[in-house]
């Protein structure tokens, strides 16, 4: 009886372990942040690109009025 109760902690103990450790978890935040950066950029990047397509329109209806 001991001998199954001392594998039984020992395998309890293995999986709390496993549970506390946040590798994993960093690892999913860091993952996600990387996405959210990623969406940023690329919405600003997409809006930023029509104001100066935009402003270099209306440039060049001036210049083209000179």
């Amino acid at each position: 009886m001991t001998g199954l109760m001392v594998s039984m902690l020992a395998f309890v103990a293995g999986v709390k372990e496993k549970l506390g450790s946040e590798k994993g978890a960093t690892a999913t935040e860091y993952g996600l942040l990387v996405g959210l950066i990623a969406l940023a950029i690329t919405i600003g990047v997409g809006l930023f690109g029509t104001a100066l397509n935009t402003f270099f329109g209306g440039l060049a209806t001036t210049v083209a009025g000179w």
